[in-house]
């Protein structure tokens, strides 16, 4: 498979991820109002949470797998203002790992790694 470019796969990664998300705060942590889903959502999507639960993630993966965050972190891209660049792009290279897993179908691992950044996540709380 040719793979398109990396800002390419972030993008669709960033939509893989979002409803990812979305759906475990729906359906595992039964939130109901739209404000609270949104609050809650942010906390899994700003760069800096991203960028950390991508180096918490950095154990489990793959060889093929690193290579793909390595060109996500690699890509050239303008970051907004407020936020920090190194966080910026491990955000995309997160983003991008999960745009390739999908393009590759493997839904499994999507959820695999999702379940461990849920673990991350409420290690924070």
């Amino acid at each position: 498979m040719e793979l398109p470019s990396s800002l390419v796969l972030a993008y669709l990664g960033d939509a893989v991820y979002e409803l990812l998300v979305r759906r475990y705060l729906v359906k595992e942590k039964g939130l109901a109002k739209v404000n609270w889903l949104h609050k809650a959502a942010v906390d899994f999507v700003k760069a800096e949470a991203q960028s950390r639960f991508l180096r918490g993630l950095d154990p489990l993966l793959t060889e093929e797998e690193k290579a793909i965050v390595r060109r996500g972190r690699n890509t050239s891209s303008q970051p907004p203002r407020h936020v920090d660049v190194v966080a910026y792009r491990h955000a995309t290279a997160l983003e991008c790992l999960f745009g390739y897993l999908h393009l590759k179908g493997e839904e499994e691992r999507i959820e695999e790694l999702f379940r461990e950044i849920v673990r991350l996540a409420e290690e924070d709380l």
